[in-house]
């Protein structure tokens, strides 16, 4: 992937709510059939009938691609993603892996979890067994490495039984600043975070995590 010294997209800080960047293959066909259904419906009971469940899911639709703007948390690590914290391992190089699960209720949008550079963004094919099971490790993802003042830092979105496609927003050679966007899975999915030796975590397992809001590491 070519290098770019460019820095990823600015966004505000608070207040507000938009949508998902990558969300329009899934969001406007149905959004488009719920507008003609119900435009129809009058003048005919199939569009009618249609008209319900088409605008239900797309009213679901625009939920679950919502990517509201946040207030970044001071810290040294922050949670790249919303979610429950499904398990905390140590590695055998020393690191510690935090996994945060994101059901479909959950904001699919990441962000960083430091400042620093992305040195590396690579897409591994596998398989689409529920992110919660053992078996996802070997799913489709993609790996991301930070070159962040706690030197590198490895994150990994993995795709679950319902994500099929990991969106990343910005390439290899990227700066970001702690919080930033950086990419979208679609539907339910899986984050792992690994800390470097030394860092303490300071969320435990069943804890709810938010987005550039829930800090990571222990002082």
């Amino acid at each position: 992937m070519p290098h770019s010294q460019t820095s990823a997209p600015s966004d505000s800080r608070a207040g507000g709510v938009r949508l998902a960047r990558g969300a329009s293959p899934w969001l406007l066909p149905t959004v488009a059939t719920a507008a003609l259904s119900l435009a129809r419906a009058r003048r005919s009971g199939v569009a009618k009938a249609v008209a319900v469940p088409a605008t239900a899911l797309a009213a679901g639709m625009l939920w679950f691609f919502r990517d509201p703007e946040r207030e970044i948390t001071a810290g040294r690590v922050i949670s790249p993603a919303d979610g429950v914290v499904q398990s905390i391992m140590p590695w055998k190089d020393g690191r510690t892996r935090v996994a945060i699960f994101m059901s479909p209720l959950n904001v699919h949008v990441n962000r960083a979890p430091l400042a620093g550079t992305v040195t590396s963004v690579e897409h591994i094919p596998g398989g689409f067994v529920p992110a919660f099971n053992k078996e996802s490790e070997n799913n489709e993802r993609v790996v991301w490495h930070f070159d962040t003042e706690l030197g590198d830092i490895e994150m990994i979105q993995i795709a679950g039984a319902v994500a099929r496609r990991i969106v990343p927003y910005i390439p290899e050679g990227t700066k970001v600043e702690q919080g930033d966007r950086i990419g979208l899975i679609r539907f339910g999915s899986r984050v792992d975070l690994y800390l470097p030796e030394g860092v303490e975590v300071d969320v435990e397992v069943g804890q709810k995590t938010v987005a550039g809001v829930t800090r990571i590491d222990r002082d």
